[in-house]
């Protein structure tokens, strides 16, 4: 009961601080919530104070930290489905393509291979780690495009491509996990039909058609609700996450891809919902994100398994570096002219920078340890994961300032290229 309250007054008392200090934290110290969460996490575990372990918890950690991030990926994607404007998926849908279905099979292999060269595991154990690690996280992407820092410096168009694209490639990935965890499990006949019938067709395709369906129907209701005035405020304020809840729910239940099917909901919704509680409601989701965040990042930090880490030796450093570098960076250089939103070379280099590895890569990674029983898969993406929190939490503050300044120059040049000025 005692490590309960802890984890109570830990949870409450660092959203309070961060609440007070998050956008002073990161125009001066350049730390973002998620960094600061897992700090805090790395403080209070076993290898800190020790006043939480989650080994005494009595709860198998494989399944804790499954359902802790599907959860929190769960609300962060209604979030993200709100902040994007109305019809932006339909009217981007071109570069959106590009992203999903180019860049990100690009970043799986980049990553699949590093993984197996550099450590030296089996080859498809090591495609399923890159199958973990692709999707670009929107829960980290939220900390470096929302916020004081991101509004002055950061033009609108790369704000939304690398929120949209992060929201849509989360249950997207999961084609990418299933390909090598059912080839690892199962003849490759029989691997590659189950995964082209079971996982595409039905538990793809399903999530898009239920989250269409629940979405498009919520979003009506919500207007009804508001023109008979038979919903009171205190309704009105929990609509978004019952409507997450009640997705991600009910996709499952389906045998379907729940976090697509919630993404897809948010954005069908939101189509539907007029401009005054479009408003609210994605005020209303802002605030929840950054309540129902912060925990899974010190549950990530009680939970790190360093002895594996050590274990790596200098490889392990070297794959941080070489998939911070080669994930994705060089698949948006070669592909930068046609993503329409990234309009020189600069914003090529943020937006390749920018694909934060967090909740996305933990929800998969535990799915794959309990399908495989295969410990290897949570180590090196945990590694990959705070790797990921540090490098892009302390670059976002600093490389937006500098885009922002760089930015200022251009539109007041003499002969600016009008592009430039689109915010």
């Amino acid at each position: 009961m005692s490590e309960l309250n802890i984890a109570l007054m830990a949870v409450g008392g660092l959203v309070l601080f961060l609440g007070l200090l998050s956008d002073f934290f990161r125009r001066t110290w350049w730390a973002s919530d998620p960094m600061t969460a897992l700090i805090f996490g790395v403080l209070l575990g076993p290898v800190g104070l020790a006043w939480l372990d989650p080994n005494h918890w009595g709860i198998n950690q494989e399944v804790l930290l499954e359902q802790a991030a599907r959860f929190t990926l769960a609300i962060g994607l209604m979030g993200v489905a709100l902040r994007l404007p109305k019809n932006y998926i339909f009217r981007q849908w071109q570069p959106l393509a590009l992203l999903l279905g180019l860049v990100m099979p690009l970043m799986w292999l980049a990553s699949g291979f590093l993984v197996y060269f550099i450590l030296g595991i089996p080859f498809w154990e090591a495609m399923l780690v890159g199958g973990v690690i692709t999707p670009t996280d929107p829960i980290v992407a939220t900390s470096i495009v929302t916020g004081v820092v991101a509004k002055r410096n950061l033009p609108r168009r790369l704000r939304h491509i690398i929120s949209a694209e992060s929201g849509a490639n989360d249950g997207l990935a999961y084609p990418l996990v299933f390909l090598p965890l059912l080839l690892l499990n199962r003849p490759p006949g029989d691997a590659l039909f189950h995964w082209a019938v079971q996982t595409i067709l039905w538990e793809v395709g399903i999530a898009v058609v239920v989250g269409a369906v629940f979405g498009y129907s919520a979003g009506r209701l919500l207007e009804w609700a508001e023109a008979k005035n038979t919903m009171e405020k205190q309704s009105f304020l929990g609509y978004t996450i019952a409507l997450t809840l009640f997705v991600l729910g009910a996709a499952k239940l389906l045998g379907s891809d729940g976090i697509l099917a919630v993404f897809v909901a948010g954005l069908i919704s939101s189509e539907t919902i007029k401009g005054k509680e479009r408003s609210e409601e994605e005020n209303v989701q802002e605030a929840i994100n950054r309540f129902f965040s912060l925990p899974i990042f010190i549950l990530l930090g009680l939970t790190i398994p360093w002895q594996d880490w050590a274990s790596w030796g200098w490889n392990g450093a070297i794959l941080v570096v070489a998939v911070l570098l080669l994930r994705r960076l060089p698949a948006i250089l070669l592909l930068s002219n046609w993503i329409q939103p990234i309009q020189n070379f600069p914003e090529t280099l943020f937006v390749g920078w920018f694909g934060p590895i967090g909740v996305a890569a933990m929800y998969y990674a535990n799915l794959a340890v309990r399908e495989t029983q295969g410990h290897e898969v949570w180590a090196i993406a945990s590694l990959m994961i705070c790797a990921s929190i540090f490098a892009h939490g302390l670059s976002a503050t600093p490389l937006s300032q500098i885009y922002g300044r760089w930015h200022q120059k251009q539109v007041s040049g003499e002969g600016s290229d009008p592009s430039l000025r689109s915010r």
